[in-house]
């Protein structure tokens, strides 16, 4: 039986998640953005948290912890790599760590480059992953505390797990993100279908996520190095994998 997810914003673009595994009742909370959002969640859903996944250590990802944690009691868990730098935290977790919540499996991905700690969450029982800011819909995370190569080898890993699986992001980036993409692979008609899509949902004021790893290798400019179409567009024909995603970055950067 898969897990239930509710999915909230929170800030100004942040998203909140809770996780329940329904056979037990467990729940946890993906990051801990801004407590009233959060609270409210848990009211409208009746899922009492037992836990806190805490992906990396940007404040506007963590600073609900303290509050939550004394309310709730929960525990919270985070990268080792980032251990100092995550209020409250109580277990430390890194590449090819596991999580329970109840009978779920949740394997821990270490995707550095956004932050030098990162993790992602896998749940492949349930064909879900928590990326946060590595992976966006459309996107990935801006390189704050590593080069291009690191958050390449991390893109990598998750771009290698199966299609059908369902990712939920740290951001409603999306809209700019498709926006930016299409600068980069302008020929892609999928990603012209879904552009025009995200305008819809935004022009509404719906969210855009979840989205799944099939969906993103298919649209997302920084999945698809490897694309003839983006590399003669880009001039870069004959550039290694690693140089491809660089540039796509950059671009990024100052679009």
């Amino acid at each position: 039986m898969p897990v239930e997810i509710e999915q909230f914003m929170c800030r100004s673009d942040n998203f909140g998640v809770l996780v329940r595994d329904p056979r037990s009742g467990e729940t946890a909370i993906i990051d801990a953005p801004e407590e009233a959002p959060i609270l409210a969640a848990i009211q409208r859903t009746g899922w009492t948290p037992t836990l806190i996944l805490t992906t990396h250590h940007h404040v506007d990802h963590v600073d609900a912890n303290l509050a939550l944690k004394e309310r709730f009691k929960l525990r919270i868990i985070g990268p080792e790599a980032e251990k100092e730098k995550i209020p409250g935290i109580d277990e430390t977790v890194g590449e090819g760590s596991v999580v329970h919540l109840g009978e779920e499996r949740i394997d821990v991905i270490a995707t550095p480059g956004h932050t030098a700690g990162h993790v992602s969450y896998h749940l492949p029982a349930s064909k879900v992953a928590f990326t946060a800011d590595t992976l966006f819909a459309l996107g990935c995370g801006r390189l704050f505390e590593c080069k291009p190569p690191v958050m390449y080898d991390s893109l990598k890993k998750l771009a290698a797990l199966p299609a059908e699986t369902v990712v939920y992001c740290g951001h409603e980036y999306t809209l700019s993100n498709a926006r930016f993409a299409l600068t980069v692979d302008p020929t892609n008609s999928a990603l012209k279908e879904r552009a025009a899509r995200i305008e819809a949902l935004r022009a509404d004021d719906k969210l855009t996520l979840p989205t799944t790893i099939g969906e993103e290798l298919s649209t997302n400019p920084f999945l698809r190095w490897h694309d003839p179409a983006i590399r003669k567009h880009l001039g870069m024909e004959t550039a290694t994998d690693t140089e491809v995603f660089a540039e796509i970055r950059k671009r990024k950067d100052n679009f």
